[in-house]
């Protein structure tokens, strides 16, 4: 079978064009007849039943044109010989077969054809006593037919590529827009969980090392009792306050601007937040001028995963927060803690906090070192790239 052949047709696109192929014969055969009866060379039997025997079994092998082009074109032709009203079949294979444009089985097919034709001159000696005429008159009209049938078959395959290929075009291009889609949404699923990851994770865990502390401190006054209770309450609330803010930021009008996020002048709030959660946090910072919204943005958001790892790991601990860097050069971010004082109350884990860190760094062009300390402390560093703006504007 011919894995390049086109597909099945449906029973009436194969209907018309068999009764196509049978119009095209019918009047050949009628004119030879006509003529028979005019020299007085009568019909006979073989005219009246073999020839459109023949045709019919022609016809019925043209179903079969599509799967086996070659075979099916080569017999129609061979088969014409012995039949006037299979010329229509003839010609429809040799048709058939030009679809698939190629030239040696177009040559092929088409001097089976023309051969057919001399062959069934002499079937059905229409000229009478007359002798015949030259040559290339009796292969001129044979060769014509078969040449516009040619033309014909090779412009509907021309036309039936153009239109495969502009289906292949289009599909791909579905197919790549699919992708392209699910690549986006899954960009943009990354992107909600690292925000809800930032916008909740610092928050609860304070709220944990409060509730932890008040769980597992009996000597506490009232007043102390008192004050976590309240810090619990208001980091709570500060919680669910931001996860609004997502949220909202989720369900507005994709035209709709999003807020700011938060920068660099947030990280002494941050700290002093900390502070009043009852971390023991030290900020020291040596710059001197702002760097671009990316490198603060990914500076705020390293400072933030480096007090919620301490305040989920080392209780007690104290934290020493360090940002230093020149304009021009790298922006330095280090958030180092000491060993961890009271007992671990272990408060939820996401697990995912350093690897959402470390793609954010990677996008800003920087990189990410964290690993314990020789006085079992730990450090988080992370150096960013700070352009010159007067270099960038350059370029």
């Amino acid at each position: 079978m011919d894995t390049d052949a086109a597909p099945w047709l449906g029973w009436w696109p194969q209907a018309w064009r068999l009764a196509a192929a049978a119009a095209v014969g019918i009047p050949v055969w009628l004119v030879t007849g006509v003529l028979l009866k005019w020299q007085a060379a009568g019909t006979g039997s073989w005219f009246l039943i073999g020839d459109p025997l023949v045709a019919v079994g022609c016809l019925t092998a043209l179903v079969w044109r599509r799967r086996f082009p070659l075979a099916v074109a080569m017999t129609v032709a061979i088969a014409s010989t012995a039949s006037t009203l299979a010329t229509g079949a003839a010609l429809m294979a040799l048709g058939s077969v030009s679809t698939r444009r190629r030239l040696v089985e177009i040559g092929v097919v088409g001097l089976a054809y023309v051969t057919a034709s001399q062959f069934a001159v002499g079937l059905y000696p229409v000229q009478g006593p007359s002798p015949p005429g030259p040559l290339w008159a009796l292969l001129t009209f044979p060769a014509l037919t078969a040449g516009i049938a040619a033309a014909v078959g090779m412009a509907i395959g021309a036309r039936r590529a153009e239109v495969r290929s502009l289906r292949d075009r289009a599909e791909s291009a579905e197919r790549e827009q699919t992708a392209r889609a699910a690549q986006a949404r899954a960009l943009e699923r990354n992107r909600i969980a690292r925000e809800m990851h930032d916008v909740l994770a610092h928050r609860i865990s304070l709220v944990a090392m409060q509730a932890g502390v008040l769980d597992h401190r009996g000597d506490l006054t009232p007043e102390e009792n008192r004050v976590l209770v309240r810090s619990i309450a208001d980091g709570s609330h500060q919680a669910l306050e931001e996860l609004r803010d997502v949220l909202g930021v989720l369900r507005a009008d994709p035209t709709r601007p999003e807020p700011p996020q938060p920068s660099l002048d947030r990280i002494p709030e941050l700290a002093a937040d900390a502070r009043a959660s009852g971390l023991d946090v030290t900020l020291t910072t040596s710059l001197t001028a702002d760097p671009p919204d990316v490198v603060g943005r990914t500076c705020y958001r390293i400072v933030q995963e480096g007090l919620t790892n301490a305040a989920k790991h080392a209780p007690g601990a104290h934290i020493h927060i360090t940002l230093e860097g020149t304009e021009g050069d790298t922006l330095e971010v280090s958030v180092r803690n000491s060993p961890a004082i009271t007992e671990n109350v272990r408060p939820p884990a996401s697990g995912f906090g350093l690897l959402g860190l470390g793609e954010r760094i990677t996008l800003a062009g920087g990189t990410l070192d964290h690993h314990r300390t020789p006085d079992n402390g730990y450090v988080l560093t992370a150096r960013l790239p700070w352009p010159n703006p007067t270099h960038e504007k350059r370029t």
